[in-house]
């Protein structure tokens, strides 16, 4: 049976939720520079000194900052990967489903992403100051908050490769450098996937975080008014590398 918290332990968790959500929204609206515990307290209406009694430092409140965005990305993905799954017709197989649902999954990451550039900047782009340990696997529940949502897509395409395997690279044929990432990469995950399906993987990610990536940032402006049409191209080239047909069916 869980034990309902005190009164106390709510309040603390509220003004705690609070102060995460005031130090993402100056982070949003004015920078890094400008969310600094003394702005926050100011914000609140405490002095920054108690700001101390919920977080043991200013790079400790921003790794909750950044957690709380990646718990909204993959709340936001995973979502969408369900509602797929829900509205698919039923005459679909199950492969197509699996389809779907990683197809979903894509264009979620890149929704979540147009609506969110600072965010996005935040977690995707330059790390902010002091939080560069975020790109290293730890025990840091709320640093893991990135790999999590990558887990999402891992499973997706884990899913995929167990039902119909599809072509990939044999241990021999990839260089030993790069599997010896990949060996220490599928340890920290936890997956159970050949070592040639997790650099198909790291390529799909590739191609969807890059693509993602340079729309957000405007460095396709200089040819493309709209990219989505480009998006659904790159769609269209990483569908074979797992095994599957895009679109799905003729239209």
């Amino acid at each position: 049976m869980v034990q309902a918290l005190s009164r106390r332990d709510r309040l603390r968790a509220a003004t705690t939720q609070e102060i995460i959500q005031t130090a993402r929204r100056l982070l949003v609206t004015q920078g890094p520079e400008a969310a600094s515990l003394r702005a926050i307290a100011r914000e609140m209406g405490m002095t920054a000194p108690a700001l101390y009694r919920y977080f043991g430092s200013h790079e400790d409140l921003l790794r909750y900052v950044v957690g709380d965005i990646f718990t909204d990305l993959a709340g936001y993905v995973q979502e969408a990967i369900h509602a797929a799954a829900d509205d698919a017709p039923a005459d679909l197989g199950a492969d197509e489903v699996m389809a779907l649902k990683l197809i979903a999954g894509c264009r979620a990451f890149r929704a979540w992403t147009l609506s969110h550039v600072p965010e996005f900047s935040m977690i995707f782009g330059s790390p902010l100051p002091g939080l560069e340990v975020l790109h290293e696997m730890t025990l840091d529940p709320n640093v893991d908050c990135g790999y999590k949502f990558g887990q999402l897509f891992l499973d997706l395409f884990g899913d995929l490769y167990r039902r119909r395997p599809f072509p990939i690279p044999a241990d021999d044929d990839i260089p030993i450098s790069l599997r010896r990432q990949l060996a220490r990469y599928r340890e920290l995950t936890g997956a159970d996937l050949p070592l040639g399906a997790l650099q198909t993987f790291l390529r799909c990610w590739v191609l969807l975080y890059g693509t993602v990536s340079l729309e957000v940032f405007g460095h396709l402006q200089f040819a493309l008014d709209d990219p989505a049409p480009m998006f659904e191209l790159m769609l269209g080239d990483l569908a074979p590398m797992v095994g599957l047909r895009y679109p799905l069916r003729p239209s």
